[in-house]
């Protein structure tokens, strides 16, 4: 079941970064298919396989929409995928993964880094990417291995 969210901010309704907005942390602004939006950490943290090795998954190949990205997944049959569109929030892509990781580095959020996490970018039918939290690299890891993925919402600022 999906969760009832904030879907749109005014711009001037948005709080300082690293400041509670629509259920999480407002991680930064940032433009998205020619949309400025605002994404927000949340504080949920799923586990699993990203999908099916050795089956590349249409539509999932995005390094900066997290949202399309985890709708192909869960389309595709990604428990993970599922589990963070039931949040109200998607897998972050590559590049919204990066944006979090800026935001640890600056001290606006909190994050595990005793491993690597699943973005919703994937690299081929046998890999994708993951971020790991401690220093901000990405690396490619096989779809059927399980790691952790901190959820994200994405709200077009008006």
């Amino acid at each position: 079941m999906t969760q009832t969210t904030q879907q749109v901010i005014a711009a001037a309704d948005l709080p300082e970064r690293g400041q509670p907005l629509a259920g999480g942390i407002f991680v930064t602004r940032y433009w998205l298919n020619g949309e400025e939006r605002a994404l927000v950490l949340l504080d949920d943290e799923l586990s699993g396989e990203w999908g099916k090795y050795g089956v590349k998954i249409p539509g999932a190949d995005s390094y900066s929409d997290g949202e399309a990205n985890t709708r192909a997944m869960a389309e595709a049959g990604s428990e993970i995928a599922i589990k963070a569109l039931g949040l109200g929030a998607h897998i972050p892509s590559c590049l919204e993964g990066q944006l979090v990781m800026a935001a640890k580095a600056e001290g606006l959020v909190a994050l595990r880094e005793d491993r690597f996490h699943w973005t919703s970018t994937q690299r081929s039918a046998y890999g994708a990417f993951g971020v790991y939290f401690e220093d901000g690299s990405q690396n490619v890891y096989g779809k059927s291995g399980e790691l952790r993925v901190r959820p994200v919402r994405s709200l077009p600022i008006r």
